[in-house]
């Protein structure tokens, strides 16, 4: 396969999308010839630096497949760590990514989605020489003694559960509808309602941990699609806040945390599997990643790996919300099903949700259907390539593969698919992927979330 004169070879294509070009094995046959260094710097607003030396070509035949390289590394960088302020030793590549990032240009998406998390303007810059890297992880979790409130906030239901020294003495699930509801009082009191049934079950409350899809800096509510449909004006005065409010209001001064959900269910990870260095990656609605580092610590970055490219195909699917190509959100969730069940022969109703759409292509995957195997084992050579490409962003040691789409036996196939080939195609990828045991459920999201504060 060749891209921008860049041979890339491959042991493992997926059978249903043999255009399919790894972002790692497209990087590394372009870095063969790469010999002009080039550093990179992504900036938060928050003090964190995030830092990548590199090579590109530096030549005027390779002056595409340099930019190229380096937009979806900054890319890559913007969504991984998240920051507002990328630095560059390189005025003509800084002025080509300009264009890119400008208004009306094909990654303005990313710029406004970092200028309203970060709350600064988004910029990109020549410089002379980077910033040394600088990181702020967070020691967040594991911590059992007290009584807690751990609340998960999800986007069908929310989960809470009181646990007093470890052991959990009252969880309860209730169906709500964040997603659909403009009213932001509506969200505010179903928290404070879930926390008041766990408080009920303890003699008091001396921490709440709160586990909840979206961005949260500094425990605020940046980005998140629970609270979708509320206005701008409203969502800044009562949801950056919400789960801040929520937790005062109700109990006064005590310890909290907010954490992302996908963090969450990383330590929930670490939790069960006694070790630390854990990414975990659900795939449902969209994909959902989070991270615990070695020395089990939530590390504070966005980790939105959905929208991080793992294709260099330049016909590879759309994101109909960021409207990038090759975004690991069209491979690693229930799209990702969709997209390739056509290609396997399965017919799928128009009429039919998302989420009815992976029920069927499941259903026919439990009945051994030949078409619904090709789907998943495509979706697991996708996994095998792409995980090698993670190894090497995060160095993680464990990954852990939840969400819908890794359940009954289409989550097996694409594990023992990802497993052949990282072992034929990443030899020197020294990872475990695996599915969550019975002693991960035990732990849970919202006992996980509830061990996020320290009382001190």
């Amino acid at each position: 396969m060749d891209r921008f004169g860049i041979n890339v070879t491959l042991k493992h294509t997926p059978v249903l999308d043999p255009e399919f070009i790894p972002l790692m094995r497209f990087n590394q046959a372009f870095l063969e010839g790469a010999q002009k260094p080039v550093s990179i710097a992504v900036e938060r607003a928050d003090g964190q630096v995030a830092v990548r030396h590199t090579f590109v070509h530096g030549t005027p035949e390779m002056v595409e497949a340099d930019l190229y390289y380096v937009e979806r590394l900054i890319k890559t960088m913007l969504w991984m760590y998240g920051g507002y302020c990328v630095q560059i030793t390189d005025q003509d590549l800084c002025d080509r990514l300009n264009k890119l990032y400008g208004v009306d240009g094909p990654q303005w998406f990313d710029v406004e989605f970092m200028h309203n998390v970060f709350e600064a303007p988004f910029m990109i810059i020549c410089v002379d020489e980077v910033p040394e890297e600088k990181n702020c992880p967070k020691a967040m979790g594991g911590h059992l003694d007290g009584c807690r409130i751990g609340f998960d906030a999800g986007g069908s239901d929310r989960k809470v559960s009181a646990v007093i020294d470890g052991e959990t003495v009252f969880s309860e699930e209730v169906v709500w509808f964040p997603k659909t509801n403009a009213d932001p009082d509506y969200h505010y009191e179903g928290i404070v309602a879930a926390l008041k049934s766990a408080a009920e079950h303890m003699p008091r409350v001396d921490a709440v941990g709160v586990s909840s899809a979206g961005i949260y800096i500094n425990n605020r509510t940046m980005r998140a699609s629970l609270f979708l449909q509320v206005p701008p004006d409203l969502y800044d005065a009562k949801v950056k806040d919400i789960y801040i409010r929520a937790i005062r209001d109700t109990f006064g001064g005590v310890p909290y945390a907010v954490v992302n959900d996908g963090d969450v269910s990383a330590l929930a990870g670490a939790m069960s599997l006694e070790d630390n260095n854990v990414l975990g990656i659900a795939m449902g609605t969209s994909e959902a990643v989070g991270y615990v580092d070695e020395e089990g610590r939530i590390t504070g970055w966005l980790n939105e790996l959905a929208f991080v490219p793992v294709d260099a195909n330049p016909d590879a699917m759309r994101d109909e919300w960021s409207g990038d190509i090759g975004c690991g959100v069209k491979y690693f969730s229930q799209d990702g099903v969709i997209k390739l069940a056509p290609r396997a022969g399965i017919e799928l109703e128009e009429s039919l949700s998302p989420a009815e759409k992976l029920k069927a292509v499941q259903k026919l995957m439990a009945q051994d259907d030949p078409r619904a195997a090709k789907v998943y084992e495509s979706i697991g050579v996708y996994l095998g390539h792409t995980l090698a490409y993670y190894y090497e962003l995060y160095g993680c040691r464990h990954v852990l593969l939840l969400g819908r789409v890794m359940s009954g036996k289409g989550g097996d196939l694409i594990l023992d698919t990802a497993k052949k080939v990282l072992a034929d195609e990443y030899p020197e990828v020294k990872l475990v992927p695996e599915l969550p045991d019975e002693k991960f459920r035990r732990v849970g999201q919202s006992m996980a979330a509830a061990s996020l504060p320290e009382i001190v």
